[in-house]
Formats: C-alpha cells, sequence, structure tokens
C-alpha cells in the first residue's frame, strides 16, 4: 500500500507549472524502423563528466515502447519561433515528421533543424519513476546557436526577456515607451503626408483627431485634451476652423458653448479617418491577422491597465463614436 500524500492532481499540476522550463523534442528510431518523436518539458542535465542528460517518458504514451528499447535518442531544444512544431510533436496518433527536413544521426535517429540546441545521446540507464520511466542519454554529440529558447510556464508558451540593469536600460531602444512611441509617429507620418496635401498643419491634425473622436465639447476641454497630448490649443486656432467652416458651436441647454463639425468638417474627419486606417493597413501589413489581433489585445490591456487617469476623450463610448463614424466613411 502506498504511503504517498494525498494531494489534488489539479492542484499539483498547477503548481508545478509554476516551474519555468525549456521545450524539447525528442526523437527516435525504432526497432521497427519508424520515427518516433513527442515534445517534452521535463529534459535535464545530469553530469558534466561523463556528459550526462536525462528526461522522463509517461508510461502511456504510445511511443513508450520505442524509446525504452531504443539504443539512441536525440534532444532537440526549441526556440522561441518553433511553437508550431512543439505543437505538432505534443499531438499523438499522426505522421509528425510529414514534410520535414531530416537529416540522420546516431542509430539513424531523425534530426530536425534550426533548434537552439541538439544532442545526440546514447541511452544508459532507465529508472522507474512512478507512471513514468526516467531516461538518461549519454550525450555523444552537440551543436547549438545563438536563439531565444521557447519557454513553458503555467500551462503556455513564453518567451525569455533579457533584463537590464537600471544604468544601461536608459540607453537601450527596447523602452516600450520609446517602441510605442516610435510605432505611433511612423504611422502618423503616413497620415501627415496625406493631409499636408490638404494645406493642414500639424496643430491642424492634432484638432482633427480628437475632434473626430467625439465632437460636442466646450472650447476649455479642448484646450484640457490638447495639455493631455502636450500641445497647446489656442483660441485663434479654434476661431480660424469655425472661419473655414469646419467648426460650429452651438449654445446647448446646459448654457454652455459646443464645437460641432459642419458638414465641410465631417467630410474633412472622413478623410482624415481614410488616411488613418490606409496608414493603418501599411503599418501592419507585416503581421498576418491572428498576429494583428493579438497586437490590439496586448495594447488594449496596456491601456486599460493605465488608463485610470484618463480624460473622457478617451472613453468606450468616445472610441465607439469614432468606430461609427469610420463605418459610415467604408459604408
Amino acid at each position: 500500500m502506498s504511503n504517498a500524500p494525498e494531494f489534488n492532481a489539479k492542484q499539483l499540476r498547477t503548481a508545478l507549472g509554476t516551474f519555468s522550463t525549456g521545450v524539447t523534442i525528442i526523437t527516435t528510431r525504432g526497432e521497427d524502423g519508424l520515427d518516433y518523436g513527442l515534445t517534452a518539458n521535463s529534459f535535464n542535465s545530469v553530469s558534466m563528466d561523463p556528459p550526462l542528460v536525462l528526461w522522463s517518458l509517461s508510461h502511456n504514451a504510445l511511443s513508450a515502447p520505442a524509446f525504452i528499447s531504443s539504443d539512441h535518442f536525440a534532444v532537440h531544444v526549441l526556440a522561441a519561433d518553433q511553437t508550431s512544431l512543439s505543437n505538432r510533436f505534443a499531438k499523438s496518433g499522426s505522421d509528425k515528421f510529414a514534410g520535414l527536413s531530416l537529416t540522420r544521426g546516431k542509430g539513424e535517429v531523425p534530426l530536425l533543424q534550426d533548434c537552439s540546441a541538439r544532442f545526440e545521446c546514447r541511452a544508459v540507464h532507465q529508472y522507474e519513476g512512478g507512471d513514468h520511466v526516467i531516461l538518461v542519454g549519454e550525450v555523444l554529440s552537440f551543436e547549438h546557436r545563438v536563439a531565444a529558447p521557447l519557454v513553458f510556464h503555467s500551462g503556455g508558451y513564453r518567451q525569455l526577456q533579457q533584463q537590464a540593469d537600471h544604468a544601461d536600460s536608459a540607453s537601450q531602444n527596447d523602452w516600450l515607451g520609446f517602441l510605442f512611441g516610435r510605432a505611433y509617429y511612423q504611422i502618423q507620418l503616413l497620415i501627415r503626408q496625406q493631409l499636408v496635401r490638404q494645406d493642414l498643419q500639424d496643430e491642424d491634425y492634432e484638432l482633427l483627431a480628437i475632434l473626430s473622436l467625439g465632437d460636442g465639447r466646450t472650447a476649455e476641454e479642448l484646450y484640457q485634451l490638447h495639455g493631455f497630448i502636450g500641445k497647446q490649443l489656442t483660441p485663434e486656432h479654434l476661431d480660424e476652423w469655425v472661419t473655414k467652416g469646419f467648426l460650429d458651436f452651438r449654445r446647448e441647454h446646459d448654457g454652455l458653448d459646443r464645437a460641432y463639425f459642419t458638414p465641410e468638417g465631417q467630410c474633412l474627419a472622413k478623410q482624415w479617418l481614410n488616411s488613418a486606417r490606409s496608414a493603418e493597413i501599411q503599418g501592419l501589413e507585416c503581421l498576418d491577422l491572428t498576429e494583428t489581433l493579438e497586437l490590439r489585445r496586448l495594447i488594449g490591456k496596456v491601456i486599460q491597465h493605465t488608463g485610470a487617469d484618463l480624460p473622457a476623450h478617451w472613453q468606450k463610448e468616445r472610441i465607439w463614436k469614432a468606430n461609427n463614424l469610420w463605418q459610415q466613411v467604408v459604408n
């Protein structure tokens, strides 16, 4: 009778998942002449002299008999861009090697390409470990390259981020504030280039961008919003827009004068939204649809987390209004 303590298996798995590991694919050539492979994160080093490594394999794995009886296996440490390869070998019952470019190593073991590191091993020991068998191999040869590793943590893939000390971080261009700002201004440049052709200046552009996310603001609100983005709006500029026929101030029931687009202003706003959408398409054409959606989601999380003190200009109903205006443009 086992004296092992009783644990909730799900909770134990979650706790163990807080330990970050690399992701590997182990391959071998079975006695039947077929290739076998699976994804594992149980790989670890054991000894430098002699050079030994180990990993564990579930007794229930379909490939368990092949690995247990094989004299050789190869460990492939995956790079950060090999998530799809990891997923392929994590599945059972499929031809995992179909379409892959393979070479053959010791014992005719199949070797995968473009990994962060690869170790060809001779099987030297096997130990029972509960519902797993622990396989120990002697490293016969290895190779590696400089590449960010694929990391597994808390049930999902992760990527490592190098931590710089405070003195170095200020001089590096990987600060998120810098990256956000640079991406913003580079995409904005595409918009400005189109608006310059309409004889619009930077101050016109800023006012147009703010009003397009919801008009009906008082002059004081417009001054405050410009101050929030580090710009200064003058009464003369508002008067100029009224003179040009882009804006109209109306006295509301609350007794305040609020700025609204005239039909000419609405037309100008739609042109700006067209330019903005065109610039966005150009800026994101290097990403596929999944990457674009993930980028929007992650930036949205940052905005939500840091937006406690934002003015009402960035409230959801304002964003909805801008999206609604854009739908009017494209339709």
